[in-house]
């Protein structure tokens, strides 16, 4: 049996079947692998989750049931403007509800920014923060009236700018700074509670991201990448959450923690809520309404004496996934960078592709730095493998031969087939156990690619203006459609008939499946198509001789 062959039949029917699945799953269908999150469209029966929500107390109101939900007021819009952020804060409650990034653009209009955090009909993203715990008396939360106090609302020529918040309910204040800076996604947001009344108070402070269970505008229909809520925690580590497992109140996720963040992810970028370091914290996902989901973090504030204020800080940082960022912001959030199982191989790569790039300077050239690095590691595999295929295809006459003479008796030719090989000395195994090493790393590769937000609007050369986005011209899909007919015809023929069809038909599946595919992706694959052949080419030409001789 060749099982070579059979090992390529395989591959590729699982690729024809993972991009199938891939198109449906985009498209809002059941995945017949993983379960997707998708909009719910039947009212929610109440605004309250159906999970159990981690509280601070027994006593304890959720943000979801906070007094003075039902009151309409009305509040103040407060732009602020830095030099890498535009945010918006409503005075109603304080929150965060848009914000965009004036470094990046949109990936339908390029003439637009991305925007993150909005409040629009079709889009919901937001950071609340407020606090719960007291009884009898109704603490500011993220539905109560702000005060603005007076001050900058540009930077202008400083580095640093506050926004000053302040609400009073019952006796207890609570002032939230917004710390913006230049150059800088992070948003320092601080909170200080201030008890005015004669006894003491108990409570609690809350912060959430609430966001819609929506993928971002733009999203490949043959790649899916993950959005949703991310936790991380010492204990526990990362862990991803699904909003479809919210919707079903079946979410999974460490729930108490001294430590670690809270995340909202999508495709190159993240919006993240990291709380002091040793401070307690209660951790919820939950559905707050149709199709709008929260994750949040409960942190007590201990008794508060009367005429006494505590403060908490945290760090609000929303923006690119860039992994040199992440890393300093707080533990583990780079994993936020989604390389799957494979993150053990990807971020060594990933690296490697810094230290390119800034010799080099430009993405596209990185990108084929890297590819001829890998070949060169992996050329004495690659070698081996070319040099079986290569006898292989020196006697592939011979087994053909085999197959019409046995073609009744399946026994006797896989036993002439065993001898044949041991005769030729060729190892059936031999073309396909070097590839299979390489798997991991061509994988790996893959996501960096895929994952790696200093692609996007990143410019090769010439027609290629952003190696995020698909080739404008289709020029690389058909480069690598043509190496891999090359390739095609390099490798030994199938015998069956049917095989040998459907291997001269991948070209132009996989050409037309690239199509679509980020243009940093297909060059890579070129790159290493081309390098595959000149290799291949060299090996079998010195095996052909050798036999002529």
């Amino acid at each position: 049996m060749d099982i070579k062959r059979t090992v390529l039949w395989v591959v590729f029917s699982l690729s024809l079947l993972l991009l199938w699945d891939n198109w449906m799953r985009y498209n809002g269908k059941q995945s017949m692998f993983f379960p997707t999150p998708t909009p719910q469209t039947q009212p929610a029966a109440s605004s309250t989750p159906k999970s159990d929500v981690p509280q601070a107390s027994a006593t304890t109101a959720t943000p979801a049931t906070v007094p003075g939900a039902a009151a309409p007021l009305k509040g103040e819009t407060i732009t602020i403007t830095t030099d890498v952020i535009k945010a918006q804060i409503d005075t109603l409650g304080g929150e965060l509800k848009y914000l965009e990034l004036l470094k990046h653009k949109d990936t339908i209009d390029p003439n637009k920014n991305v925007v993150l955090f909005d409040a629009a009909q079709n889009h919901v993203y937001l950071a609340q923060s407020g606090l719960i715990g007291a009884q009898d008396i109704s603490l500011p939360n993220h539905k109560s009236t702000f005060v603005a106090q007076p001050g900058p609302r540009t930077l202008d020529g400083n580095n640093e700018l506050q926004l000053v918040l302040e609400s009073e309910q019952d006796g207890v204040k609570l002032t939230k700074t917004y710390v913006f800076k230049r150059g800088s996604y992070i948003v320092d947001v601080k909170h200080a509670v201030t008890n005015a009344q004669n006894a003491p108070i108990n409570p609690s402070l809350y912060v959430q991201l609430v966001r819609d269970g929506n993928k971002p505008e733009g999203e490949s229909r043959f790649y899916s990448t993950f959005t949703g809520p991310a936790v991380y925690t010492e204990g526990e580590k990362f862990q991803k959450i699904d909003f479809k497992k919210i919707e079903e109140g079946k979410a999974e996720h460490a729930k108490k923690a001294d430590n670690g963040w809270i995340a909202l992810v999508q495709h190159y970028f993240v919006s993240a809520i990291v709380p002091p370091e040793k401070a307690p914290r209660e951790i919820f996902t939950k559905k707050l309404d149709t199709n709008l989901y929260a994750v949040g973090t409960i942190l007590p504030l201990g008794t508060i004496a009367p005429g006494a204020t505590k403060t908490m800080d945290t760090v609000l940082y929303s923006g690119p996934e860039e992994s040199a960022v992440l890393e300093k912001i707080a533990p583990g959030l780079e994993l936020v960078k989604d390389y799957g199982w494979l993150t053990i191989v990807a971020k060594p790569i990933f690296w490697l592709m810094n230290q390119i790039h800034k010799v080099l300077g430009n993405w596209g050239w990185t990108i084929i730095a890297l590819t001829v690095l890998i070949k060169l590691a992996f050329f004495p595999l690659s070698a081996a493998s070319y040099r079986s295929m290569a006898k292989m295809k020196t006697v592939t006459p011979k087994m053909q031969s085999i197959r019409e003479r046995y073609k009744s008796d399946p026994q006797k030719m896989n036993q002439a087939m065993m001898e044949l090989y041991k005769t030729e000395k060729i190892n059936p195994l031999g073309g396909c156990l070097p590839i299979v090493v390489q798997i991991p790393v061509f994988i790996a590769l893959y996501w960096v690619l895929l994952a790696s937000v200093e692609m996007r609007n990143a410019p090769w050369l010439g027609w290629i203006h952003d190696l995020a986005a698909p080739d404008p011209f289709y020029i690389l899909p058909v480069v690598m459609a043509v190496s891999m007919f090359i390739q095609t015809k390099l490798n030994p023929t199938p015998p069956d008939p049917v095989q040998a069809k459907v291997m001269m038909f991948m070209p132009i599946v996989f050409s037309v499946m690239f199509f679509f595919f980020p243009a940093g992706l297909v060059l890579y694959w070129v790159v290493n198509n081309v390098l595959s052949i000149a290799q291949q080419w060299v090996i079998t030409k010195k095996i052909e001789g050798g036999k002529t001789a």
